[in-house]
């Protein structure tokens, strides 16, 4: 089921197919115990995953940083692929080699189609990934080594197309295919994986703050500790924080209005991961579940946080900063009653602009570097 609910989607809205369990089975130990021996971290939280299908490469097990002030990273750039989306395809490409397609399509702008065509690779499945013309050289490298078929084609094709190859070819969409998105329902329960982590290793925040596009990655968080509080393994929800940029943001346009989902006119960003003019209803659920709140961030507030986090030895794409750059609009941390969690997504090799320049040949002499160095701060 991967257009949506059947039975209470409708023209106007789209509303997602959710995946349950069977809780009164889930073992004893299932936040603490740790796995028998090496393997993929996302194999530890098995019990409460889709069937995993489809062999892992590591992914899940990321560390969670402290920069201070009581405020931790969780830097999902350790990946294999370098970005979260390894932990939504484990599970996507795991639905596909159950189903036993063929291959795997998928419309993205840069990561899910470099994670998709990596899981694919893996699984021994073809991978077609429909992107815009404006992929950055790098990240189209980075797809098309893994066999993938990169296929640039104008925004408003990609869904059709997507639908399309996977109706005439048999391949599984690991995608969204719906107006609002929904996305596969397989999707966020890798996510699920981010909060189960983080609950293991620092126990329950006060706040987690998450970049947000589709509101995929805001609802698995949501969906791993709202399990955690059901099983008893805390005490309750951290807020969550959804972090788009002010250039678009349909997930707060939907909170203001009080409707399931929105659409708007999405200006001039470079966050290009999380520029997005729909967004979904997952999103609107897990902010107002968790009692957190809607933030917009500018390209200047995101800027400021990817440089805080460079200068603390973490290197994140623009997008992925925007956790971080939501929780520096607010006044400040002291306002939360426990530590706050800032997820980072993906690399900064991710940005269009990263290898766009070189630096300028530097005159070796003594004093030329002793000057380079002065205008740097640096001071013998």
């Amino acid at each position: 089921m991967v257009s949506g609910c059947p039975r209470t989607s409708t023209d106007a809205m789209s509303y997602p197919v959710e995946v349950t369990y069977d809780y009164a089975r889930v073992p004893d130990g299932f936040l603490t115990a740790r796995p028998a021996g090496p393997g993929p971290a996302l194999d530890r939280w098995s019990a409460l995953l889709p069937p995993l299908a489809a062999p892992g490469l590591g992914e899940g097990g990321t560390p969670l940083i402290d920069i201070g002030d009581g405020v931790y990273v969780k830097d999902e750039s350790r990946n294999p692929t370098w970005s979260h989306k390894d932990r939504l395809n484990r599970c996507t490409v795991s639905a596909a080699v159950a189903a036993g397609a063929p291959g795997v399509v998928v419309a993205s702008s840069g990561n899910h189609g470099a994670s998709a065509a990596a899981y694919a690779a893996r699984a021994g499945l073809r991978c077609v990934v429909l992107t815009s013309a404006g992929l950055p050289p790098a990240m189209a490298s980075f797809v098309t080594a893994y066999g993938a078929v990169v296929l640039p084609v104008p925004v408003a094709d990609r869904w059709p197309l997507t639908r399309w190859i996977a109706d005439a070819y048999g391949f599984h969409p690991v995608s969204n295919l719906t107006p609002f998105h929904t996305g596969h329902a397989y999707g966020p329960e890798g996510y699920k994986t981010v909060a189960y982590e983080i609950a293991a290793d620092l126990g329950m925040p006060a706040a987690v703050f998450l970049p947000t596009g589709y509101g995929e990655l805001l609802f698995g968080v949501w969906k791993g500790f709202s399990e955690l509080h059901r099983l008893g393994l805390l005490p309750g929800v951290p807020r969550l924080f959804s972090c788009e940029p002010a250039a678009g943001g349909p997930l707060a346009a939907a909170l203001r209005s009080g409707r399931p989902g929105a659409r708007v006119e999405v200006g001039p960003t470079d966050a290009y991961g999380i520029s997005c003019p729909v967004g979904g209803y997952r999103g609107v659920v897990a902010v107002r579940r968790s009692e957190g709140r809607a933030l917009t961030v500018s390209d200047e507030d995101m800027r400021r946080a990817r440089d805080e986090l460079a200068r603390r030895g973490l290197w994140v794409e623009l997008s992925a900063a925007a956790g971080l750059a939501g929780l520096r609009t607010l006044p400040g941390p002291d306002g939360f009653e426990g530590p706050v969690v800032c997820v980072t997504t993906s690399s900064g090799f991710k940005d269009t602009a990263t290898g766009g320049e070189s630096p300028a040949p530097a005159d070796p002499s003594r004093e030329a570097v002793r000057e380079r160095l002065r205008s740097a701060g640096i001071r013998s």
